[in-house]
């Protein structure tokens, strides 16, 4: 079963472009009349408009949702120590599960719910042992995956919580946005997202050691991007204090061009986001229930993707790719991360655990596709397709 690459005749591709001519504009008027196109003032701007939107004190703009991954690992493993288990969702993209690895972490991996695509609290607890340091939730396909037992659960064993909420901008959870539960959350503003800074991510925390050990880790570990007090506790008589390292860090800045598209688009989030939903709904009421799954928690849910689930006693897989490739409507199998990361190779060359049975993951995996969401599609393209989907 192939992925279809071609464009729709629904005009219907996986990514749309978000990027306005006004946009465009705004981005060749400010490269013309700048000087400053690294990490700067409006890299600056757009970290405290984010911060402002989410409802978090700190926000660290990073080169991609990626980056803020492994700036989370690498700050867990400055806070709680270098060796160690981080519970993960099999559910996801690739880096949330790399960025464990490549940190020193084993990723310990436990069953997601069908109805939110995120790993439930039941799951999580049977996993946890003195080993384990932090819980990778993620936010999938823009539903809500945070509730307060899982909340109370990492305060319990004291753990870290990481949100990744890269699919998930906007969605909520009774009166606050994810990503300002835990205590980090990252964001993606890749092409094609609920928004977009072309390349460019976001860490957020209400934590000041979190928020300056993320400055430091995004440039190199300098300290110079922190604080005084946090410069100072690792001033040496004799080392340069404008280039003292205080953690291993990167270079994952991201730049002044990114910033500024970030600031125009933030000002179209909350319609793109509403009308997405809008969508969502409209495509969960048009599908027949006996032949695909439609019974997902869309309280507080803020789509990336339509999600397009067959029911278990369906063998018609095959039939739903081949009308989608006919039709020319881009998908993708499994979810946005391709399906159940533990399945992928690159585990085989390294260790891992699994805490249970992966049962609902394997059936997102083996039964599941998603197709594009975007706020141009109107309500009459969404129904045809769903009638032809309901006729397969």
């Amino acid at each position: 079963m192939g992925n279809s690459m071609s464009q729709s005749n629904f005009s219907w591709s996986l990514i749309n472009d978000n990027i306005t001519e006004s946009d465009k504009e705004i981005l060749a008027d400010f490269i013309l009349n700048t000087n400053r196109f690294t990490n700067g003032p409006k890299v600056k701007q757009f970290e405290q408009v984010w911060s402002e939107w989410l409802g978090v004190k700190y926000s660290v703009m990073v080169g991609s949702g990626a980056a803020s991954n492994y700036i989370t690992t690498s700050i867990v493993r400055e806070l709680k120590g270098q060796t160690g288990e981080i519970i993960v969702p099999p559910i996801g993209w690739v880096s949330d599960i790399s960025s464990v690895i490549n940190t020193g972490f084993l990723p310990v991996f436990v069953d997601v719910e069908l109805q939110s695509m995120a790993i439930a609290a039941q799951n999580i607890e049977k996993a946890i042992n003195k080993n384990t340091k932090a819980i990778v939730l993620v936010h999938a396909l823009g539903f809500n995956g945070i509730n307060d037992e899982l909340i109370k659960l990492a305060k319990k064993y004291d753990l870290l919580l990481i949100e990744d909420c890269c699919e998930s901008h906007g969605a909520t959870y009774k009166d606050k946005k994810v990503g300002s539960y835990g205590d980090m959350s990252c964001f993606s503003f890749y092409f094609g997202h609920h928004m977009t800074t072309i390349e460019g991510g976001m860490l957020c925390t209400n934590n000041k050691e979190i928020y300056e050990l993320a400055r430091m880790f995004r440039s190199h570990g300098m300290t110079r991007e922190a604080s005084q007090e946090t410069h100072d506790k690792y001033a040496k008589p004799d080392v340069n204090p404008l280039f003292t390292f205080a953690v291993p860090g990167y270079n994952m800045r991201s730049g002044e061009i990114n910033a500024v598209l970030g600031l125009e688009q933030i000002k179209r989030l909350d319609y793109n986001i509403q009308k997405r939903q809008e969508n969502f709904n409209i495509w969960l009421t048009n599908l027949d229930s006996s032949l695909y799954y439609i019974g997902y928690d869309v309280e507080g849910s803020s789509n990336y993707a339509l999600p397009l689930i067959l029911n278990k006693d369906n063998d018609r897989m095959q039939q739903v790719c081949n009308l989608l490739e006919e039709e020319r409507v881009e998908y993708r199998l499994g979810t946005a991360g391709g399906g159940n990361q533990a399945r992928q190779p690159y585990l085989e060359r390294y260790g891992y655990k699994v805490v249970g049975s992966l049962e609902t993951s394997d059936y997102i995996h083996d039964y599941g596709l998603y197709i594009g969401n975007h706020p141009e599609l109107s309500e009459k393209q969404i129904i045809d397709l769903c009638r032809r989907l309901n006729n397969v």
